[in-house]
């Protein structure tokens, strides 16, 4: 292991001498990524794009290191890309069946690993055979992604763990407009039950948020459990979909029941567009099941979800069906932009406390973070600091951070919000018949 950071710390320095050096910079990305430090091996592969936004090759590893730290809509972005192509390499169809088995749609894996292994032998992987069943024997429980008479197979159902959160907004920087939403469909029903009810209006429904991924939609609907002291469920998409017919659907159903047992309790669900994909894009009957299951959970028809708070976030708003969009569902659509200047600001101050620091100039900071979503200024702060801790290694004597280091940094960094709002302009632009992306509009100014 100490090798492999005096490798990594070589090639640091290397790429301070000669920080355009794209081979360089991609095989610090692979060290970094074969020591398992997928973060780091992400915001290589990222700025070795700038100077080579066309290389395949590093398009392709930041997929893989997407995948690795399971940002499975950030890797599939890039997948399809290629899948749309002619001359699809062979890697795309491989990592698109590792997806395509975490989604659950094992079937359509097998069709896209064996492309694969017949364009390219060499990503013959036998562990992966076996699990999609590939070739498999007579006795074995699965065959072709498919499972043998399998009632009794079912693994075990995974529970997500039942939060208690102790952050409120107080400690959300900006977003002040969501916040308000935020307080009128979830909050003030708990806090002022008796005004709702002499409406009539039922305490419970669901908010979706959307935007580019960084910017602290996870941390909000966190802090919303802290605001009215309820429970808290994170439910990501490995903690519903399961290979096994069925079983997604018990799974969806039984975390919702855990939130009715632990009421009032918000039930957050990441990246919700991979639990409900259009259904007009599914060639397979199983997705469809689920999307009715969830359908039918949100619609409380036959258990109450009165107390249930239900929060959702996707980055990608258009690929879930515009049922989940129908009153008394996700009938809230709030767009979390980046973090405006205050808010940056505000998150710096965050990120530097307790690090040694002299005379900060935090507007010249926010002048030149422009876009940056909160994750973006993590970076930011962590190259700093990495900066300056060679520096003190060299000279035996730490020095304090400052605006310069800071400022430093930034110039290395682009926001990964860019990709996002490319993406979504042409939707804005294009497909905004029910003014849905009217917010995204207004912040680019179109």
């Amino acid at each position: 292991m100490a090798g492999g950071e005096e490798a990594i710390d070589a090639l640091r320095e290397a790429l301070r001498v000669s920080p355009d050096n794209v081979p360089l910079r991609r095989h610090l990305a692979e060290t970094l990524a074969g020591h398992g430090r997928y973060e780091e091996a992400e915001s290589e592969y990222r700025r070795a794009l700038t100077h080579a936004p066309n290389d395949d090759s590093i398009k392709l590893s930041l997929a893989q290191t997407y995948y690795q730290q399971e940002k499975n809509s950030h890797a599939l972005v890039i997948v399809e890309e290629f899948l749309k192509r002619p001359d699809t390499p062979p890697r795309a169809y491989l990592l698109h069946a590792r997806l395509l088995v975490r989604a659950g749609d094992v079937a359509r894996a097998v069709r896209q690993y064996r492309q694969a292994r017949q364009s390219d032998p060499g990503l013959a992987d036998s562990v992966f055979e076996e699990q999609l069943g590939i070739d498999a024997r007579d006795d074995s429980d699965v065959s072709e992604g498919r499972l043998r008479g399998a009632a009794d197979a079912q693994p075990d159902e995974p529970m997500p763990d039942l939060e208690r959160p102790s952050i409120t907004f107080q400690d959300v920087g900006g977003m002040e407009a969501v916040k308000d939403e935020i307080r009128l469909k979830i909050i003030h029903p708990l806090t002022h039950p008796e005004i709702y009810e002499a409406y009539g209006k039922k305490i419970g429904g669901g908010i979706l948020l959307y935007g580019p991924p960084g910017c602290g939609k996870t941390y909000l609907a966190r802090a919303t459990a802290g605001e009215v002291k309820a429970g808290f469920l994170s439910v990501g998409i490995n903690d519903v979909l399961e290979m096994w017919i069925g079983q997604s659907e018990r799974n969806l159903h039984q975390i919702f029941e855990t939130a009715r047992a632990h009421r009032p309790c918000v039930l957050f669900f990441d990246e919700v567009d991979a639990l409900g994909a259009s259904r007009t894009d599914m060639r397979h009957s199983s997705g469809r099941h689920l999307i009715n299951q969830f359908l039918a959970e949100l619609d409380g028809d036959k258990w109450s979800n009165e107390g249930i708070l239900i929060l959702a976030a996707t980055n990608a708003p258009w690929h879930l069906d515009s049922a989940f969009r129908r009153p008394g569902r996700f009938d809230r659509i709030l767009f979390v932009p980046p973090p405006d200047a205050s808010a940056r600001a505000a998150i710096l101050r965050i990120l530097l406390h307790g690090k040694p620091t002299t005379d900060i100039n935090f507007d010249a900071l926010v002048k030149k973070t422009a876009d940056f979503s909160g994750a973006d200024l993590k970076a930011l702060v962590d190259t700093a600091v990495e900066s300056k801790l060679r520096a003190a290694l060299g000279s035996g004597t730490p020095t304090p951070i400052q605006t310069a280091d800071l400022i430093a940094a930034a110039r290395n960094l682009k926001p990964t919000t860019t990709e996002w709002f490319a993406t979504a302009r042409n939707y804005a632009v294009y497909a905004n018949q029910a003014g849905l992306y009217d917010e995204i509009l207004k912040y680019l100014r179109l």
